[in-house]
C-alpha cells in the first residue's frame, strides 16, 4: 500500500510533499492532494516535508476511508469529468485537477 493523506491536508495545499517526491506522485485537487498508490514508490520523502502531518505511511495503518478515498481521486470519474484521471504519469503534467472526490468536497470537518 502507498503512503495516503487525511483530512489533515484539506484546505492547505502548503506543496513541500510535492517538491520532495521524486517520482511526482502527488496530485492537487481544489481543496486536498492525493498520492496516487499505481505511481508511489513508498521512498518517504514526502512524509517530514508536509507541515500538517497529513500524510500516513502504510505501517502506520492508515484510516480506511483515506485510503479509499486517495484511490479514488483516480479511478472514479471525479465532479465535472467524463472519466477518471487514472496515472497520467506525474502530477506536474497534469496539472490542479480543478476538482475533489465527494469526500473531500462535502467535507466541513469532523
Amino acid at each position: 500500500m502507498a503512503y495516503v493523506i487525511n483530512e489533515q491536508c484539506i484546505d492547505e495545499l502548503d506543496g513541500s510533499c510535492v517538491e520532495s517526491c521524486p517520482v511526482d506522485c502527488i496530485y492537487e485537487g481544489l481543496r486536498k492532494r492525493y498520492i496516487n498508490p499505481d505511481e508511489c514508490i513508498d521512498c518517504g520523502a514526502c512524509l517530514p516535508e508536509c507541515p500538517v502531518d497529513a500524510i500516513i505511511a502504510p505501517d502506520e495503518s492508515p484510516d480506511p476511508v483515506w485510503v479509499a478515498d486517495n484511490a479514488a481521486f483516480f479511478t472514479e470519474p471525479l465532479p465535472g469529468r467524463d472519466a477518471p484521471l487514472g496515472s497520467p504519469g506525474g502530477a506536474y503534467a497534469a496539472g490542479p485537477a480543478g476538482t475533489d472526490t465527494p469526500l473531500v468536497t462535502g467535507w466541513t470537518g469532523a
